[in-house]
Protein backbone atom coordinates (compact mmCIF):
# COMPACT_ATOMS: atom_id res chain seq x y z
CA UNK A 1 0.00 0.00 0.00
CA UNK A 2 1.21 3.65 -0.57
CA UNK A 3 1.44 5.72 1.61
CA UNK A 4 0.18 9.57 1.20
CA UNK A 5 -0.23 11.85 3.93
CA UNK A 6 -1.89 15.05 2.57
CA UNK A 7 -4.23 15.35 -0.02
CA UNK A 8 -6.38 18.22 -1.38
CA UNK A 9 -10.32 17.42 -1.69
CA UNK A 10 -13.26 19.55 -3.10
CA UNK A 11 -16.10 18.58 -1.13
CA UNK A 12 -20.30 19.80 -2.00
CA UNK A 13 -23.01 19.77 0.14
CA UNK A 14 -26.47 18.94 -2.04
CA UNK A 15 -28.69 21.56 -2.81
CA UNK A 16 -32.31 21.35 -1.12
CA UNK A 17 -35.39 20.84 -3.03
CA UNK A 18 -37.97 23.36 -4.63
CA UNK A 19 -41.76 23.54 -2.90
CA UNK A 20 -44.25 22.57 -5.13
CA UNK A 21 -46.97 24.60 -6.25
CA UNK A 22 -50.53 22.14 -6.23
CA UNK A 23 -53.61 22.49 -6.11
CA UNK A 24 -56.36 19.27 -4.40
CA UNK A 25 -58.26 18.72 -7.41
CA UNK A 26 -61.08 15.74 -7.29
CA UNK A 27 -64.41 15.10 -8.74
CA UNK A 28 -67.25 16.63 -6.35
CA UNK A 29 -64.89 18.49 -4.05
CA UNK A 30 -65.18 22.19 -4.78
CA UNK A 31 -62.71 23.97 -2.52
CA UNK A 32 -59.76 21.36 -2.26
CA UNK A 33 -57.06 24.12 -1.58
CA UNK A 34 -53.47 23.89 -2.03
CA UNK A 35 -51.49 21.02 -1.40
CA UNK A 36 -47.69 21.13 -2.73
CA UNK A 37 -45.15 19.54 -0.24
CA UNK A 38 -42.07 21.11 0.90
CA UNK A 39 -38.79 20.04 -0.89
CA UNK A 40 -36.35 17.92 1.00
CA UNK A 41 -33.17 18.87 2.13
CA UNK A 42 -29.99 18.28 0.05
CA UNK A 43 -27.02 15.58 1.39
CA UNK A 44 -24.83 15.96 3.76
CA UNK A 45 -20.60 15.77 3.68
CA UNK A 46 -19.48 14.32 6.52
CA UNK A 47 -15.55 12.67 7.33
CA UNK A 48 -15.24 9.92 9.54
CA UNK A 49 -12.72 8.48 11.13
CA UNK A 50 -12.61 4.43 10.61
CA UNK A 51 -9.83 1.70 11.29
CA UNK A 52 -7.77 -0.49 9.24
CA UNK A 53 -6.46 2.75 7.51
CA UNK A 54 -3.15 4.57 8.03
CA UNK A 55 -2.76 6.18 4.44
CA UNK A 56 -4.65 8.70 2.46
CA UNK A 57 -3.94 7.42 -1.06
CA UNK A 58 -7.90 6.62 -2.07
CA UNK A 59 -8.21 10.89 -2.02
CA UNK A 60 -5.10 10.61 -5.23
CA UNK A 61 -7.83 9.07 -7.20
CA UNK A 62 -10.84 10.61 -5.99
CA UNK A 63 -11.00 14.68 -5.25
CA UNK A 64 -14.57 15.23 -5.71
CA UNK A 65 -17.10 14.51 -3.30
CA UNK A 66 -20.70 15.67 -3.89
CA UNK A 67 -23.69 14.86 -2.31
CA UNK A 68 -27.32 14.71 -4.04
CA UNK A 69 -30.02 17.52 -4.30
CA UNK A 70 -32.89 16.70 -1.78
CA UNK A 71 -36.21 15.66 -4.24
CA UNK A 72 -38.57 18.17 -4.94
CA UNK A 73 -41.80 18.34 -3.07
CA UNK A 74 -45.02 17.03 -4.98
CA UNK A 75 -48.48 17.47 -4.88
CA UNK A 76 -50.73 15.85 -1.88
CA UNK A 77 -49.16 17.62 0.57
CA UNK A 78 -46.27 15.11 -0.43
CA UNK A 79 -42.84 15.78 1.22
CA UNK A 80 -39.45 15.61 -0.95
CA UNK A 81 -36.71 12.90 0.50
CA UNK A 82 -33.59 13.87 1.79
CA UNK A 83 -30.72 13.69 -0.32
CA UNK A 84 -28.08 11.01 0.66
CA UNK A 85 -25.13 12.25 2.41
CA UNK A 86 -21.39 11.85 1.34
CA UNK A 87 -18.64 10.54 3.62
CA UNK A 88 -15.26 11.20 3.44
CA UNK A 89 -13.21 7.80 5.42
CA UNK A 90 -9.86 8.66 6.62
CA UNK A 91 -7.48 7.20 9.02
CA UNK A 92 -7.62 8.10 12.92
CA UNK A 93 -4.95 11.10 13.43
CA UNK A 94 -6.36 13.21 10.35
CA UNK A 95 -6.42 16.85 10.95
CA UNK A 96 -8.83 19.13 8.49
CA UNK A 97 -8.32 22.38 7.20
CA UNK A 98 -9.30 25.05 4.78
CA UNK A 99 -8.40 25.60 1.87
CA UNK A 100 -5.02 28.32 3.38
CA UNK A 101 -3.82 24.90 4.20
CA UNK A 102 -3.61 27.01 8.02
CA UNK A 103 -7.00 26.96 9.66
CA UNK A 104 -7.94 23.59 11.43
CA UNK A 105 -11.57 22.53 10.68
CA UNK A 106 -11.42 19.78 13.19
CA UNK A 107 -8.87 16.79 14.47
CA UNK A 108 -10.34 13.32 13.98
CA UNK A 109 -8.58 11.21 16.86
CA UNK A 110 -10.73 9.14 17.84
CA UNK A 111 -12.62 6.15 15.94
CA UNK A 112 -15.72 6.04 14.80
CA UNK A 113 -15.90 10.16 15.45
CA UNK A 114 -17.70 12.20 12.81
CA UNK A 115 -17.69 15.97 11.58
CA UNK A 116 -20.21 17.62 9.50
CA UNK A 117 -17.74 19.77 6.73
CA UNK A 118 -20.98 21.12 4.74
CA UNK A 119 -24.64 21.19 5.68
CA UNK A 120 -27.26 20.66 2.59
CA UNK A 121 -29.39 23.70 1.84
CA UNK A 122 -32.81 23.38 3.61
CA UNK A 123 -36.01 22.51 0.95
CA UNK A 124 -38.14 25.14 0.45
CA UNK A 125 -41.69 25.24 1.74
CA UNK A 126 -44.50 24.45 -1.00
CA UNK A 127 -47.90 26.36 -1.41
CA UNK A 128 -49.47 24.20 1.59
CA UNK A 129 -47.00 26.24 3.72
CA UNK A 130 -48.57 29.50 2.86
CA UNK A 131 -52.42 29.03 3.40
CA UNK A 132 -53.90 31.37 5.57
CA UNK A 133 -57.45 32.77 6.70
CA UNK A 134 -56.26 36.04 4.66
CA UNK A 135 -54.68 33.90 1.70
CA UNK A 136 -56.76 31.11 1.04
CA UNK A 137 -55.04 29.95 -1.89
CA UNK A 138 -51.21 31.12 -2.49
CA UNK A 139 -49.95 30.23 -5.86
CA UNK A 140 -46.09 30.37 -5.48
CA UNK A 141 -43.73 28.18 -3.27
CA UNK A 142 -40.25 28.92 -2.23
CA UNK A 143 -37.56 27.01 -3.90
CA UNK A 144 -34.52 25.35 -2.22
CA UNK A 145 -31.44 26.87 -0.64
CA UNK A 146 -27.92 26.11 -2.22
CA UNK A 147 -25.56 23.45 -0.76
CA UNK A 148 -21.93 24.57 0.62
CA UNK A 149 -18.61 23.74 -1.18
CA UNK A 150 -15.70 24.46 -0.46
CA UNK A 151 -11.82 22.68 -1.15
CA UNK A 152 -10.19 21.66 2.05
CA UNK A 153 -6.85 20.02 3.17
CA UNK A 154 -6.63 16.46 4.73
CA UNK A 155 -3.13 16.21 6.75
CA UNK A 156 -2.79 12.72 8.36
CA UNK A 157 -0.48 13.04 11.43
CA UNK A 158 -0.01 9.04 13.11
CA UNK A 159 -0.86 8.51 16.45
CA UNK A 160 1.71 6.55 18.35
CA UNK A 161 3.03 6.22 21.70
CA UNK A 162 6.58 6.56 20.53
CA UNK A 163 8.60 7.90 17.88
CA UNK A 164 12.14 7.06 16.34
CA UNK A 165 14.33 9.80 14.95
CA UNK A 166 18.12 10.05 13.74
CA UNK A 167 20.26 9.99 11.05
CA UNK A 168 19.41 8.21 7.85
CA UNK A 169 21.23 4.63 8.73
CA UNK A 170 20.77 4.67 12.28
CA UNK A 171 19.02 1.67 12.58
CA UNK A 172 15.60 3.22 13.11
CA UNK A 173 13.97 0.37 10.82
CA UNK A 174 16.10 -2.42 12.47
CA UNK A 175 14.76 -1.68 15.39
CA UNK A 176 11.25 -1.31 14.89
CA UNK A 177 11.99 -4.65 12.77
CA UNK A 178 13.05 -6.34 16.20
CA UNK A 179 10.78 -5.01 18.55
CA UNK A 180 7.22 -5.55 16.61
CA UNK A 181 6.31 -7.49 13.45
CA UNK A 182 6.24 -4.74 11.20
CA UNK A 183 8.56 -5.32 8.22
CA UNK A 184 10.31 -2.22 7.16
CA UNK A 185 12.42 -1.75 3.88
CA UNK A 186 16.11 -2.10 5.75
CA UNK A 187 19.25 -1.80 3.17
CA UNK A 188 23.00 -0.13 3.88
CA UNK A 189 22.10 3.25 2.12
CA UNK A 190 20.81 6.49 2.84
CA UNK A 191 17.08 7.37 3.11
CA UNK A 192 16.42 3.70 2.80
CA UNK A 193 12.88 4.70 4.64
CA UNK A 194 11.07 7.21 2.38
CA UNK A 195 7.56 7.05 4.69
CA UNK A 196 6.28 6.61 8.29
CA UNK A 197 6.35 2.86 9.47
CA UNK A 198 4.29 1.74 12.56
CA UNK A 199 4.80 -1.53 14.69
CA UNK A 200 3.50 -2.59 18.05
CA UNK A 201 6.27 -3.46 20.74
CA UNK A 202 5.54 -5.66 23.81
CA UNK A 203 7.88 -5.61 26.60
CA UNK A 204 6.11 -7.02 30.03
CA UNK A 205 2.75 -7.66 28.67
CA UNK A 206 2.48 -4.42 27.89
CA UNK A 207 2.22 -2.89 24.50
CA UNK A 208 2.53 0.46 22.65
CA UNK A 209 2.93 1.95 19.90
CA UNK A 210 6.19 2.75 17.83
CA UNK A 211 6.71 5.62 14.82
CA UNK A 212 9.55 5.65 12.48
CA UNK A 213 10.19 8.11 10.45
CA UNK A 214 12.69 8.75 7.51
CA UNK A 215 16.14 10.46 8.67
CA UNK A 216 16.80 13.42 9.58
CA UNK A 217 19.92 15.51 7.89
CA UNK A 218 21.19 18.66 8.09
CA UNK A 219 19.48 21.34 7.00
CA UNK A 220 16.43 19.17 6.68
CA UNK A 221 14.42 21.97 7.72
CA UNK A 222 14.72 24.17 5.10
CA UNK A 223 14.22 21.34 2.56
CA UNK A 224 17.43 19.33 2.26
CA UNK A 225 17.19 15.33 1.94
CA UNK A 226 13.46 14.76 1.97
CA UNK A 227 13.06 17.69 4.56
CA UNK A 228 11.06 17.49 7.94
CA UNK A 229 7.48 17.39 6.77
CA UNK A 230 7.31 13.55 8.01
CA UNK A 231 8.24 14.75 11.68
CA UNK A 232 4.65 15.72 11.79
CA UNK A 233 3.89 12.04 12.36
CA UNK A 234 5.90 11.82 15.92
CA UNK A 235 3.98 15.22 17.10
CA UNK A 236 1.36 12.99 19.17
CA UNK A 237 3.80 11.02 20.49
CA UNK A 238 4.51 10.63 24.49
CA UNK A 239 8.43 10.20 23.77
CA UNK A 240 11.33 10.14 21.28
CA UNK A 241 13.91 7.55 21.17
CA UNK A 242 16.56 9.58 19.47
CA UNK A 243 18.80 6.54 18.10
CA UNK A 244 22.87 7.86 16.85
CA UNK A 245 24.31 4.72 15.46
CA UNK A 246 28.29 3.62 16.92
CA UNK A 247 29.45 3.82 13.56
CA UNK A 248 29.29 7.80 13.26
CA UNK A 249 32.33 9.21 13.81
CA UNK A 250 31.61 11.74 15.68
CA UNK A 251 28.37 10.65 17.97
CA UNK A 252 28.34 13.89 19.53
CA UNK A 253 27.87 15.87 16.16
CA UNK A 254 25.48 13.61 14.65
CA UNK A 255 23.11 14.04 17.90
CA UNK A 256 23.40 17.90 17.77
CA UNK A 257 22.73 17.65 14.04
CA UNK A 258 19.61 16.07 14.83
CA UNK A 259 18.45 17.68 18.21
CA UNK A 260 18.91 21.40 15.87
CA UNK A 261 16.55 19.73 13.46
CA UNK A 262 14.07 19.22 15.76
CA UNK A 263 14.43 22.73 17.55
CA UNK A 264 13.84 24.60 14.04
CA UNK A 265 10.77 22.15 13.63
CA UNK A 266 9.08 23.07 16.93
CA UNK A 267 5.65 22.24 17.52
CA UNK A 268 5.92 21.01 20.73
CA UNK A 269 8.39 18.06 19.71
CA UNK A 270 11.78 19.56 21.16
CA UNK A 271 9.70 19.77 24.54
CA UNK A 272 9.00 15.79 24.40
CA UNK A 273 10.68 13.42 27.04
CA UNK A 274 13.52 11.75 24.91
CA UNK A 275 15.18 9.07 25.51
CA UNK A 276 18.71 8.43 23.66
CA UNK A 277 20.35 5.27 22.67
CA UNK A 278 23.83 4.27 21.14
CA UNK A 279 22.64 1.61 18.49
CA UNK A 280 25.01 -0.62 16.27
CA UNK A 281 27.34 -1.34 18.87
CA UNK A 282 28.23 -4.52 17.41
CA UNK A 283 30.17 -3.46 14.73
CA UNK A 284 32.68 -1.86 17.24
CA UNK A 285 34.86 -2.96 20.03
CA UNK A 286 34.67 -2.09 23.72
CA UNK A 287 37.44 0.06 24.01
CA UNK A 288 35.68 2.24 20.60
CA UNK A 289 31.92 1.67 22.56
CA UNK A 290 33.33 3.08 25.75
CA UNK A 291 34.82 6.27 24.26
CA UNK A 292 32.02 6.87 21.89
CA UNK A 293 29.63 6.65 24.84
CA UNK A 294 31.55 8.97 27.05
CA UNK A 295 31.02 11.42 23.68
CA UNK A 296 27.46 11.09 23.30
CA UNK A 297 26.88 11.14 26.79
CA UNK A 298 28.90 15.28 26.72
CA UNK A 299 26.88 16.03 24.01
CA UNK A 300 23.14 14.85 25.68
CA UNK A 301 23.98 15.49 29.19
CA UNK A 302 22.78 11.97 29.74
CA UNK A 303 23.82 8.09 30.13
CA UNK A 304 22.71 6.97 26.82
CA UNK A 305 21.52 3.41 26.48
CA UNK A 306 23.60 1.11 24.41
CA UNK A 307 21.78 -1.38 22.34
CA UNK A 308 22.46 -3.78 19.58
CA UNK A 309 19.05 -4.70 17.23
CA UNK A 310 21.06 -7.59 16.21
CA UNK A 311 22.19 -9.45 19.28
CA UNK A 312 19.55 -7.85 21.20
CA UNK A 313 22.20 -6.14 23.83
CA UNK A 314 20.16 -3.44 25.74
CA UNK A 315 17.04 -4.01 23.65
CA UNK A 316 14.70 -4.87 26.65
CA UNK A 317 16.23 -2.08 29.08
CA UNK A 318 15.29 0.62 26.65
CA UNK A 319 11.71 -1.20 25.79
CA UNK A 320 11.27 -0.26 29.34
CA UNK A 321 12.46 2.64 29.33
CA UNK A 322 9.89 3.49 26.57
CA UNK A 323 6.89 1.88 28.42
CA UNK A 324 7.77 3.50 31.78
CA UNK A 325 7.68 7.59 30.00
CA UNK A 326 4.14 6.36 28.20
CA UNK A 327 2.94 4.97 31.60
CA UNK A 328 4.00 7.81 33.22
CA UNK A 329 2.57 10.49 30.48
CA UNK A 330 -0.86 8.54 29.99
CA UNK A 331 -1.47 8.52 33.77
CA UNK A 332 -1.12 12.60 33.69
CA UNK A 333 -3.45 12.93 30.97
CA UNK A 334 -6.10 11.11 32.98
CA UNK A 335 -5.65 13.59 35.76
CA UNK A 336 -5.55 16.74 33.62
CA UNK A 337 -9.69 18.27 33.39
CA UNK A 338 -11.03 17.79 29.19
CA UNK A 339 -10.71 20.99 27.26
CA UNK A 340 -14.44 21.92 26.52
CA UNK A 341 -14.33 22.46 22.90
CA UNK A 342 -16.75 25.13 21.22
CA UNK A 343 -18.54 23.23 17.82
CA UNK A 344 -21.89 23.15 17.02
CA UNK A 345 -22.98 20.07 18.59
CA UNK A 346 -25.28 18.43 15.26
CA UNK A 347 -21.48 18.79 13.53
CA UNK A 348 -20.26 16.36 15.56
CA UNK A 349 -20.65 12.74 16.60
CA UNK A 350 -18.84 10.15 18.14
CA UNK A 351 -20.60 6.80 19.02
CA UNK A 352 -19.18 3.01 19.42
CA UNK A 353 -21.29 2.18 16.81
CA UNK A 354 -20.99 3.29 13.13
CA UNK A 355 -24.29 2.88 12.07
CA UNK A 356 -25.61 4.69 14.90
CA UNK A 357 -23.77 7.67 14.64
CA UNK A 358 -24.79 7.60 10.94
CA UNK A 359 -28.46 7.19 11.14
CA UNK A 360 -28.24 9.63 14.29
CA UNK A 361 -26.50 12.52 11.94
CA UNK A 362 -29.24 11.94 9.32
CA UNK A 363 -31.95 11.98 11.78
CA UNK A 364 -30.61 15.04 13.20
CA UNK A 365 -31.08 17.48 10.11
CA UNK A 366 -34.39 16.17 8.07
CA UNK A 367 -36.55 18.13 10.36
CA UNK A 368 -35.05 21.63 9.27
CA UNK A 369 -36.62 23.91 6.07
CA UNK A 370 -36.23 27.28 5.64
CA UNK A 371 -38.45 29.59 3.29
Amino acid sequence: MKFLDEAKVFIRSGDGGAGSVSFRREKFIEFGGPDGGDGGRGGDVWVEAVNGLNTLIDFRYQQHFKATIGTHGMGKNRAGAKGEDVTLRVPVGTQIFEEDGETLICDITQEGQRFRLAAGGNGGFGNAYFKSSVNQAPDWANPGLPGEEKTIWLRLKLIADAGLVGLPNAGKSTFLAAVSRARPKIANYPFTTLHPNLGVATIDGQEFILADIPGLIEGAHEGVGIGDRFLGHVERTRVLLHLVSAQEEKVGKAYKTVKYELEAYGNSIPDKPEIVALSQIDVVDEETLKKKTRELARACGKTPFQISAVTGRGMTEVLRALRDVIVEANAGEADKPAKTVKVRHRDVQVSDDLDEADADGQDGSDGEQQG
